[in-house]
């Protein structure tokens, strides 16, 4: 009896130890998405809400034609910002959509258009490989946006693949992963 209860002890206990690992291995061998890059984006957001660069009092730029996957109007801004001991610029990409939406329509009500809010926050040595850019996908409310596989939008977003964040951006000119200017290019 005592041996048959250490056998069966010990399958439940290699099973529990088993079903545990598999909910946290995916967890940390992500390449993106883990709960210390959301968390992170949790940080990064109210840092840049403090600064007035995201949220209901954001400062704006001049809305204009967007291309996919940001939206049919953007509004792009950038400064510099600080999360813990990392400070570093920050690009924010404000991604506008549905129906009747146009520039001027954006400049009037851009809270009625907003659909998402892209950020890359330049991390010192957090990605040296991408230029320590730290990627992350708002909802208009803060919220973490996750892909169609269900992976949060925060961190290395989509590194080593074909498409997404990274490997779009890589394309950049002036070596800064920035499309707009090279002001960070190493």
């Amino acid at each position: 009896m005592t041996r048959q209860w250490l056998k069966q002890g010990f399958i439940a206990g290699s099973l529990l130890a088993v079903g545990a690992a598999s909910l946290v291995a995916p967890a940390l061998g992500a390449p993106f998405g883990t709960r210390a890059d959301v968390a992170y984006a949790g940080q990064l957001w109210s840092s840049l809400k403090y600064r007035h660069l995201v949220g209901k009092h954001a400062i704006m730029s001049t809305p204009y034609q967007g291309t996919h996957p940001h939206g049919a109007i953007l509004d792009t801004i950038d400064g510099w910002t600080r999360v813990g001991n990392d400070a570093g610029p920050v690009i924010i990409k404000r991604n506008y959509g549905g129906p009747g939406v146009s520039k001027t329509a954006v400049a009037n009500n851009p809270r009625k258009f907003l659909k998402a809010v892209t950020v890359m926050f330049k991390r010192p040595g957090y990605d040296p490989e991408n230029q320590d850019w730290f990627w992350v996908k708002y909802g208009p409310d803060g919220s973490v946006l996750k892909n169609p596989k269900g992976m949060f939008l925060a961190g290395r977003v989509a590194k080593g693949t074909g498409k997404g964040c990274i490997a779009c951006h890589k394309a950049a000119p002036g070596g800064d992963m920035v499309f707009n200017h090279d002001r960070y290019a190493r």
